[in-house]
């Protein structure tokens, strides 16, 4: 597998697609080292081994090559999608392994971990790093405030005893703080 770290944010990853689905193989090459080591994981999780998972995961790169066209960044991740084609075929390889036993939901449900997916726990990594980089540029009293209110738990009344600042001036500070962070998010 891949011993690049993955590091491309979706858009890129998204853009990444839309060249595939015109048949760039360097930006096929370039999604492969970005994404194989979160399918594989998927993939491993499924078949429990990792010779098996090896295939699923090559497996679901041809599929992604075939229908790279079929994605649309408006109905969600990019990582998600493809995490989605190759749980699909890790989970019809492990059933061609049953030889003919029906795979029960149960059975599968065994089979895969049920801690969040990689592209999951990702997401949420990334969207973490941005509203701590939002935080971080907002000015000191609507960052202080803002960390108080909701990360330390401080009412608005307590908040306003601590920095000796009427109510009203609190809850208004919060209020601008929170619509620049919301504008941040949003342009980031």
């Amino acid at each position: 597998m891949n011993d690049q770290p993955d590091q491309l944010p979706h858009q890129e990853i998204a853009e990444l697609l839309h060249k595939v689905a015109g048949g760039d193989r360097a930006a096929f090459n370039a999604l492969y080292d970005a994404s194989s080591r979160k399918l594989f994981g998927i993939c491993m999780r499924i078949c429990g081994n990792s010779e098996a998972a090896e295939d699923v995961t090559q497996e679901s790169f041809v599929k992604i090559w075939q229908r790279a066209d079929q994605f649309s960044a408006e109905l969600g991740s990019p990582l998600a999608w493809m995490g989605t084609i190759a749980r699909n075929a890790a989970i019809d390889w492990y059933r061609k392994q049953r030889k003919g036993e029906t795979a029960s939901d149960q059975a599968l449900e065994h089979a895969a971990d049920p801690a969040a997916l990689a592209d999951e726990v990702m997401d949420t990594a990334q969207q973490n790093e941005r509203i701590i980089h939002c935080i971080q540029k907002l000015g000191m009293d609507q960052k202080s405030l803002i960390l108080g209110a909701f990360f330390s738990g401080s009412t608005y009344q307590q908040l306003a005893l601590r920095i000796g600042a009427p109510l009203n001036t609190v809850k208004s500070r919060v209020r601008r703080g929170l619509i620049n962070l919301r504008k941040c998010l949003e342009n980031d």
